[in-house]
């Protein structure tokens, strides 16, 4: 049997295999070999988060309240669920075309029993902002605040749908 030489290459340290750019990830710091998994996936969500403009979940100042909008009947319905806000600390007003919603919500608990003692503030400004659609009659624009719903009615012009049906035929058999 013929005799192979073999060449062993020179040791590589684990930190400098770590530092080669390929086992970097442009979005997370440090290397992904010796990062927590579950500190990985916290700050993978907190990227997308950020992404999509959304609040990060460890900022308690934010809050983003639930909001539905629809059109009937010649207009736009905009409903805010603001629970815990009250009428003075809500704002509404139209710029260029678009609805924004402005507030801030604080409520404070206290609970007091023999020997237990519990106290828990809670507060969150919100903005949320509506393209409004072409030729909204945003001098006619009506809100009112009832038990922390908002119902913010707008006129729009009814626009009709042309529709056409399309009928629906049957493919040809196989090898007729």
């Amino acid at each position: 049997m013929a005799e192979v030489p073999v060449l062993k290459p020179e040791k590589v340290e684990a930190t400098k295999l770590a530092r080669m750019p390929a086992f970097e990830a442009p979005l997370f710091p440090g290397s992904l070999f010796t990062m927590n998994p579950f500190a990985l996936m916290r700050q993978f969500t907190e990227n997308m988060d950020r992404y999509f403009g959304m609040a990060p979940r460890t900022a308690a100042a934010a809050w983003n309240p639930v909001i539905e909008v629809k059109q009937k009947e010649g207009k736009l319905l905009v409903t805010a669920e603001l629970p815990g806000v009250k009428k003075e600390d809500v704002k509404v007003h139209i710029d260029n075309d678009v609805l924004t919603l402005e507030g801030e919500r604080k409520e404070e608990k206290e609970e007091k029993r023999e020997g237990f003692y519990h106290s828990e503030r809670t507060y969150g400004a919100f903005c949320r902002s509506i393209a409004l659609p072409e030729n909204a009659k945003t001098n006619a624009v009506t809100a009112v605040f009832n038990d922390g719903l908002l119902e913010i009615a707008v006129p729009v012009p009814e626009v009709k749908a042309a529709r056409k049906e399309i009928p629906v035929s049957a493919a040809p058999a196989k090898g007729a």
